[in-house]
């Protein structure tokens, strides 16, 4: 009953996976898929993109989130997501991580010539043929997630060095970023760390050691306990994120989804003070459409009210429109 998982180690998403897999405790192998192999892959789960798991059953999914929420049925005890209004908090703030300060790792590792060798040279000749077509492919995703303007790369980093200021922060008062046990949210900002921030050469991260000791797997020994913080998780990370959501995240989501409606292949929009080209990209809607199903199909009448009140008073309520 073993699953596998396909991708590399300077993979954020697969790290995210992997991260997440030792918190369920399930039993798994990771392995990179070449030639033959790999197109495999890609046919079966539908895309070219890594990671992909191969569950015991010998199904092949890809995209972390929703096999995320296939292992929180198989692992009750040891849910990345939670329940009820918690788990919907959880799935947004996993959200933001993953939309929106992930771009600041496609920066990270393509602006800076030596994370940009390091990556390469992680990654291998087997997987990477033309290392100068990669790096390419790279910088054409920065400037897709608008961090080709240097002063918005400036800013990009500002950003990343505030939220791991908060993770920090709340390391100091509890065990995992949103209480005492871990949830998506660890996950995806293990993933981050693991993939990019804490191995490549910048930036330098010593001015947090508890988020580092996470990224080095100090508290991936987790036993199962413990609960998260009741809904809407207070702390110095989780306000960080749902100030991140409210300022950038849901101003993002809302242009992509408008661009995507009226047939447009960028948008514009102002990202600290000056305006910024994105490409409108299919996958954020979807992604976005995972939260408001959430919403729509695992509350109680009682918890979307409470829930909807809440995103109301934080000005997010349209992460949940149809």
């Amino acid at each position: 009953m073993t699953y596998t998982l396909y991708g590399p180690d300077p993979s954020g998403f697969t790290r995210k996976l992997e991260a997440a897999l030792i918190f369920y405790q399930a039993p798994f192998d990771r392995v990179i898929a070449i030639g033959e192999e790999r197109e495999t892959l890609k046919q079966r789960a539908g895309t070219h993109q890594l990671p992909v798991i191969r569950t015991p059953e010998n199904w092949v999914l890809a995209d972390t989130t929703p096999i995320m929420q296939l292992l929180d049925g198989r692992y009750p005890r040891r849910r990345m997501f939670g329940e009820g209004a918690t788990g919907f908090f959880v799935h947004l703030l996993e959200e933001v991580l993953d939309e929106w300060v992930s771009r600041v790792y496609v920066h990270y590792r393509w602006h800076y010539s030596q994370n940009t060798r390091f990556a390469l040279e992680r990654l291998g000749g087997e997987i990477v043929a033309d290392p100068a077509i990669m790096a390419d492919w790279g910088l054409r995703s920065c400037r897709a997630t608008g961090t080709e303007p240097t002063e918005q790369r400036r800013a990009a980093e500002a950003e990343y060095l505030a939220l791991l200021t908060a993770a920090e922060a709340q390391l100091e008062c509890t065990a995992w970023l949103l209480g005492e046990r871990p949830s998506a949210v660890d996950a995806a900002l293990l993933g981050g760390l693991r993939a990019h921030t804490h191995h490549d050469p910048y930036p330098d991260l010593s001015e947090f050691p508890n988020v580092v000791a996470c990224a080095e797997g100090a508290r991936d020994d987790w036993d199962g306990g413990g609960t998260l913080e009741p809904f809407p998780v207070r702390g110095p990370f989780s306000d960080h994120l749902v100030q991140l959501a409210r300022e950038y995240y849901v101003p993002f989501a809302d242009s992509n989804r408008t661009a995507r409606l009226e047939g447009r292949k960028a948008f514009e929009m102002t990202v600290y003070g000056a305006p910024v080209s994105f490409l409108a990209r299919a996958y954020p809607e979807a992604s976005r459409q995972m939260i408001a199903t959430r919403y729509r199909d695992q509350l109680s009448a009682a918890e979307q009210q409470q829930v909807r009140d809440w995103l109301v008073s934080e000005n997010l309520e349209s992460v949940i429109r149809r």
